[in-house]
């Protein structure tokens, strides 16, 4: 006898309904806030690389031909489940143009959404990929660059200079988890506490990555966006980057199910890196093969990668290579994960300070 056919969900096509709801909901958001002056005004930048998980883009000082600048090459690597444009929000408020006036060569890696049907990719995938782009950065540059990392942008270019130290100057990790102990940050005790593993094939919509967040950490993800926006209503320019960050926050892009399910399992339950038994192409990775310098901006209101989500890992570390910068919160930045990309006191103070720390290494 043939096995039976698994049972159609019944309720598959209502959340794929509801799901439709709310993204057209959140795209009418999108427009809104796109008719009211707040869409996206970047950099101009060239496309240097193209890669199946990641465009590379090499900038340039305003309208200027492309030329190769006498200071250090830095490559930036955001967070894969949001566009980039949070490193280039505004002219006052952008990383990348803070780095382009200090005469760096700087480039980004644009994560791409994976391609229906395509290979699952995982975190090794995702790490080789920023090893990848720092080979053709020192290749179009002539300099080992500097990378810098936001968030699990940090965390994937950390397993990325653990497998190839040589290919990187020093590591700039902004908010940015390397341990996953219990305690280490509030939403690692959410994540691991959920009872539902994630699915390791298939792709996940970014809405959906986003109300999962949201539903496992709502303090994080809501109430603390709703009094950010509050205490800005006082302060012009408080409230316009708020309102910047919200439009910002609505472009989601899709993550590969394997990276998701990955990410959770090895890291956050199992804090596999920090441990030193994470097995990435047939190596175990630890803090004793990070041997890069490396540099943590944390914040103490972070309730994703603060203080002790970085310095158990760099305990472990060569004496010396490493160093902690501590930042304060700040008003209107929505998430205070996001306070060391667009917060203004960041830009006045804690940025010139990593500006220093990267030319000293490169």
């Amino acid at each position: 006898m043939s096995p039976r056919a698994p049972s159609p969900d019944p309720f598959a096509p209502w959340q794929a309904a509801q799901r439709a709801v709310q993204e057209n909901w959140r795209d009418a958001q999108a427009r809104t806030l796109d008719l009211f002056g707040y869409g996206v005004a970047e950099q101009r930048y060239d496309i240097a690389a193209e890669a199946p998980l990641l465009r590379l883009r090499h900038y340039r000082q305003g309208d200027a031909p492309m030329a190769a600048p006498g200071g250090p090459a830095v490559l930036m690597v955001p967070a894969p489940i949001k566009r980039p444009y949070v490193w280039d929000l505004t002219a006052e408020l952008s990383v990348v143009r803070f780095c382009l006036d200090r005469g760096m060569d700087v480039f980004l890696a644009a994560w791409r959404p994976p391609a229906e049907g395509g290979a699952p990719h995982g975190l090794e995938d995702y790490a080789r990929a920023v090893i990848d782009a720092a080979q053709i950065v020192a290749a179009r540059s002539g300099r080992v660059p500097v990378v810098l990392g936001h968030s699990l942008g940090g965390t994937l270019a950390a397993l990325a200079a653990a497998l190839e130290p040589a290919l990187f100057r020093g590591l700039v990790l902004l908010a940015a988890p390397l341990s996953f102990a219990p305690g280490s940050s509030a939403f690692r005790d959410s994540v691991a506490a959920q009872g539902a593993h994630t699915a390791e094939d298939g792709i996940l919509p970014g809405g959906l990555l986003a109300q999962s967040c949201a539903l496992l950490a709502p303090g994080t993800f809501v109430w603390s966006r709703w009094m950010d926006g509050a205490l800005s209503l006082t302060d012009p320019a408080a409230l316009d980057l708020h309102l910047r960050i919200t439009r910002w926050a609505l472009d989601e892009v899709p993550l590969a199910g394997r990276l998701v399910h990955e990410m959770v399992e090895w890291l956050y339950r199992d804090d596999r890196f920090a441990q030193g038994r994470l097995e990435l192409g047939g190596r175990l990775l630890g803090p004793q093969g990070l041997r890069v310098p490396a540099l943590a901006a944390v914040n103490a209101a972070d309730e994703i990668g603060p203080r002790a989500a970085v310095a158990p890992f760099f305990a472990r570390m060569a004496e010396g290579s490493t160093e902690i910068i501590e930042h304060p919160t700040e008003v209107g930045v929505g998430l205070q994960h996001l306070a060391i990309l667009a917060g203004r006191q960041a830009h006045r103070e804690v940025w010139p300070r990593i500006a220093d720390w990267i030319g000293a290494r490169a």
